[in-house]
């Protein structure tokens, strides 16, 4: 019986150790959106590229960029707000349609930056941007869908976007 047992044993430790990691996925399609939840302090939830998830806004250097619905705007807009204290947003350009703007984002390959924005402000949809890290890496990244409206007297704002991260510090980005 104590065989039995220690071969059981034996078995499961190994089929538990061999666990399999994942790489992080470098591009994507997200959505962020500008809830603000409470636990011992209020915080909501950005978006980081290297780590390719939600991450809480607590973690003050966990996240690339978060969600900001500007009231002071008739009517309020959407911008997107880094987290490196730098200009990180370049607008590559707003486009008509739905496939116009995959098409422009798709055959973006290398990029040429003039001046970078402290925000991507207003963001709307059809729209393609560059974003820069902290740390020089870039991702591209295309506007799908936003919504901006009021829910229950709040002011809610979402935004859906496709993105190619790339971590090798270059402004070219690998084609499908």
């Amino acid at each position: 019986m104590k065989k039995i047992v220690f071969i059981f044993l034996g078995s499961f430790l190994i089929l538990t150790a061999c666990t399999k990691k994942e790489p992080t996925r470098t591009s994507g399609i997200d959505t962020i959106d500008n809830i603000t939840y409470f636990s011992t302090t209020y915080y909501n939830y950005g978006f980081s590229f290297s780590g390719a998830k939600l991450v809480s806004t607590i973690n003050a250097q966990g996240y690339d960029i978060s969600l900001y619905v500007n009231v002071d705007t008739l009517p309020p807009r959407l911008t997107l707000q880094n987290n490196n204290l730098k200009p990180s947003f370049f607008k590559i350009g707003d486009y008509a349609d739905e496939t116009t703007a995959q098409s422009a984002f798709n055959n973006l390959k290398t990029v040429s930056v003039t001046q970078w924005q402290d925000m991507a402000d207003p963001i709307n949809a059809n729209q393609v941007w560059i974003y820069r890290s902290g740390n020089e890496d870039y991702t591209k990244f295309r506007i799908v869908s936003t919504v901006n409206e009021t829910r229950q007297g709040i002011v809610y704002g979402e935004c859906t976007f496709q993105w190619v991260y790339q971590p090798d510090g270059s402004l070219t980005f690998p084609g499908k």
